[in-house]
């Protein structure tokens, strides 16, 4: 905290904000270790909570999170700026909030970590349970969000415009299992492929939002999320004229170096071809694998943003 110890009112703090933020600003309170705050972080990536869920445990754990930067900060204002990598846009989830406060606390944390069955190590669990709470405070300052999920289906909405194609903005807010808002996906452009609705064909569906995986303790396959998603979303969609795309818009989705990946109507039997079952992949949550097997990955490369995932789907 040395960079904001002892400012005044003169003094102007402008805070730049993105995804991540969690990550690059561990500050564990007294008590706690760098080493408990990556075992955390690690049990509640794989637990299947929202972001939301997550960073209410996270902000209970930390001497910056939950608007704590900003406090530390006063007297002096605070501007900041932030990339949205959080479904709704709410500056309190976006790395944490490090300079947002909000109505989150212990009890918050704990009723998060039972409702997911975070797996907690005895460390984090015994400062949760009897830790005292802080004293209530306001981060005051200035928040503007600069670039979103909204944002960037926007940008792409006029692309496909400018294409001649008709394109629909689904939502930039979706949450849950990455399998299930797949399959939700494939049926909706099931409608579109056989009855004309609810949109009239050719027409690009675009989404965002943040899924979750949950992940088995046998797990051992590769990817993440969006390859998931993709995964999950191809099985529905076999035999149709449908083309899709999924990726994390920082370049990176889960585990290896692709941010998502390309699909089909014969992504599924293309798989089979290459000797691979696609159902047991996903079982296995092994997208990257299946993909990988008929070159279909999305290799762009880190993107230095990151404003969540990114879902875009072609019907003809």
């Amino acid at each position: 905290f040395s960079a904001v110890a002892d400012l005044t009112t003169d003094d102007l703090v402008v805070a730049l904000i993105c995804g991540g933020g969690s990550a690059l600003l561990p500050a564990p309170p007294e008590g706690l270790t760098l080493e408990d705050e990556q075992a955390l972080n690690q049990a509640l990536l794989t637990s299947g909570a929202p972001i939301s869920a997550m960073n209410a445990i996270r902000k209970q754990v930390s001497r910056v999170k939950g608007g704590r930067l900003a406090q530390a900060a006063l007297p002096a204002r605070v501007v900041s700026l932030i990339v949205s990598d959080v479904p709704g846009d709410d500056p309190a989830q976006v790395a944490s909030g490090p300079t947002v406060a909000d109505a989150t606390n212990r009890k918050t944390a704990l009723d998060m970590v039972e409702l997911y069955g975070v797996e907690l190590s005895d460390p984090i669990a015994s400062f949760l349970q009897n830790a005292p709470e802080d004293a209530p405070f306001e981060a005051i300052g200035t928040v503007r969000i600069v670039a979103s999920a909204s944002i960037s289906l926007k940008a792409a909405a006029s692309l496909a415009h400018e294409h001649d194609i008709s394109a629909v903005i689904l939502s930039d807010t979706i949450e849950g299992e990455a399998r299930d808002i797949g399959m939700m996906h494939a049926a909706i452009t099931r409608e579109v492929c056989l009855r004309n609705r609810p949109f009239q064909r050719p027409v690009v569906i675009l989404s965002g939002g943040e899924t979750t995986v949950t992940i088995g303790s046998k797990s051992g396959g590769k990817g993440g999320r969006n390859s998931e998603f993709l995964l999950s979303f191809a099985g529905g969609i076999e035999g149709h004229s449908i083309t899709a795309l999924a990726a994390d818009t920082d370049g990176i989705d889960g585990s290896e170096d692709n941010a998502g990946a390309f699909a089909n109507g014969e992504s599924w039997q293309r798989m089979r071809k290459a000797g691979l079952d696609p159902a047991n992949q996903l079982a296995n949550h092994d997208a990257w694998t299946a993909f990988n097997a008929v070159g279909d990955l999305f290799v762009p490369g880190p993107t230095g943003t990151n404003v969540n995932d990114f879902r875009a789907i072609l019907i003809r």
